[in-house]
């Protein structure tokens, strides 16, 4: 792979000697209420450059990071199968080439294809999976496939127990009865957090972040805001334990939509976790 032209700051490595790989999923064609997430990758790529490559809260910097940007995928929008085989494709050949794909979208539907190609390499892989909502209707609108019904979708692949879901405050009722048979569903915040991640030691993670897990007067750059979320820090803090009690073997960041925040505020709230998460995944690797 040739790196992209125009890349994330600080994710500059070549193909062969980057551990990580960030990727960009520009779909959004199920988004139930605004669209607009196709736009993110594009904008956290050009948007970079105002953070600076040094993290003060680790004391790491990105100039040191070995991170290979391959671009946005060429998604096409009128046949959602057929994006979400070509996610599928990219990231499985990620993992086969020994290294962590980072998926940016995007709905959070484009995190199922990623889901199943480390799924592929991982069978006894396990979902740690923060958000505003369940995500776990069985079809929205008669649709089995949707940003909805990404979570439902994930443990028809992964089964019970094995996908803990944080800082949830949305969904039917069916949802939440459903939740408390087959999933580990923790309302509102990251309250046993620390519980799972015990729990999860020594097995392979995927880590998937929603951020309208944030509250709206933090991150209003989203599709379908929910108020009553967590702080920017509280979120941070929540990643970063993450990362550092689980072997995460994949992870995505999904559903900022920059059109609905012209101040350019929620897109520097993704990129300054963004930072954080590469630091301290590349950090675990190298460890």
């Amino acid at each position: 792979m040739e790196r992209n032209v125009e890349t994330f700051l600080g994710c500059e490595g070549s193909y062969d000697e980057a551990r990580i790989v960030l990727y960009g999923a520009p779909f959004d064609s199920t988004t139930s209420y605004r669209p607009g997430t196709r736009f993110a990758s594009r904008t956290m790529r050009a948007e970079s450059y105002g953070l600076e490559t040094y993290s003060p809260y680790q004391d790491l910097d990105m100039e040191d990071a070995k991170v290979f940007d391959g671009g946005d995928l060429e998604l096409c929008f009128g046949d959602a199968e057929k994006a979400l085989g070509d996610i599928k494709a990219f990231a499985s050949k990620v993992l086969r080439d020994g290294k962590l794909p980072f998926l940016i979208g995007g709905e959070h539907l484009v995190s199922l294809p990623a889901i199943e190609a480390v799924f592929e390499k991982y069978p006894d892989l396990c979902l740690v999976h923060f958000d505003a909502h369940t995500d776990l209707r069985e079809d929205y609108l008669g649709a089995r496939l949707s940003h909805a019904t990404v979570i439902r979708r994930a443990w028809d692949i992964l089964g019970d127990g094995r996908i803990h879901q944080f800082g949830i405050r949305s969904g039917e009722r069916a949802e939440f009865c459903w939740a408390r048979e087959h999933t580990h569903l923790h309302k509102f915040n990251f309250e046993g957090l620390e519980e799972s991640i015990a729990s999860l030691k020594g097995k392979p993670v995927y880590f998937t972040i929603d951020l309208d897990v944030l509250d709206p007067s933090v991150f209003p750059g989203t599709g379908t805001p929910e108020a009553g979320g967590v702080t920017f820090l509280e979120l941070l803090q929540a990643a970063l334990k993450v990362i550092r009690g689980c072997e995460i073997v994949g992870c995505d960041m999904v559903e900022l939509s920059p059109p609905y925040d012209a101040s350019g505020a929620s897109t520097a709230v993704a990129l300054k976790l963004l930072r954080e998460m590469l630091l301290c995944l590349e950090r675990h690797e190298i460890a």
